[in-house]
């Protein structure tokens, strides 16, 4: 379980508080107007910012001070972070050698995984020659083969039309969804949280509030959530 105790971050004149726990085995979606810290949470999550007080844990496993390649955490960023001078195999084969020393069985692994995201026999194209669709696809691939226990969206289907970002929320829920796995996701869409998450989490005003069920959240918003609908 990964645990926000008494959390708070801090970006000049904003502050973010969070006292939460992300059950594992399904997905949670963080939702809220702009700017009310939804990346910032997942930024202090993975490592990429300190808090000003509190703590992040998992499993009992306090991270606060552990570097963002140390956390059992793995993000997808909107931008999809594909390095253009490598082929999709080598930016995926990324998560399992740094190096790109893949031995035989990771060569299989990688191209096992690419099939299972839709890009069959593209392995050796580089990201420039793909979609958009497809470079989302990309990047999934390369958080599948990381295998980390937490996954965190920042709104990495955002750029997408309305058919395809469903059909990317689609094939996240059947390639990350575990019992043992933890996913959150932000997203402006409504219609995106209710369509994949189990839980969603208002974050407005400075806080970020305990997730509650996705279906009772949107029957009954409170005063912040229907401001922001």
């Amino acid at each position: 379980m990964l645990t926000c105790e008494n959390l708070t971050l801090t970006q000049g004149d904003f502050q973010l508080h969070a006292d939460l726990s992300f059950q594992p085995g399904g997905i949670t979606a963080l939702v809220g107007p702009s700017g009310a810290g939804k990346s910032t949470l997942l930024s202090a999550l993975a490592g990429f910012m300190a808090p000003s007080s509190g703590k992040v844990s998992y499993d009992g496993q306090d991270l606060t001070g552990t570097a963002p390649g140390a956390r059992p955490i793995s993000i997808l960023f909107q931008d999809n972070n594909l390095f253009p001078h490598l082929t999709i195999g080598q930016n995926a084969g990324l998560a399992l050698q740094p190096r790109l020393r893949l031995d035989e069985n990771q060569k299989t692994r990688v191209a096992t995984v690419l099939d299972q995201v839709g890009l069959c026999g593209m392995g050796d194209r580089k990201p420039a020659s793909l979609s958009g669709g497809q470079q989302s696809r990309a990047a999934l691939a390369r958080v599948l083969l990381a295998d980390r226990p937490v996954i965190l969206l920042d709104e990495p289907f955002a750029a997408l039309g309305p058919a395809l970002r469903s059909e990317m929320l689609d094939l996240v829920q059947k390639t990350l969804l575990e019992p043992d796995r933890t996913v959150i996701m932000i997203t402006h869409d409504p219609a995106d949280a209710q369509r994949v998450a189990t839980k969603t989490a208002l974050v407005a005003d400075g806080v970020v509030h305990p997730a509650a069920r996705t279906d009772q959240l949107f029957a009954a918003p409170p005063p912040a959530l229907a401001a922001y609908l």
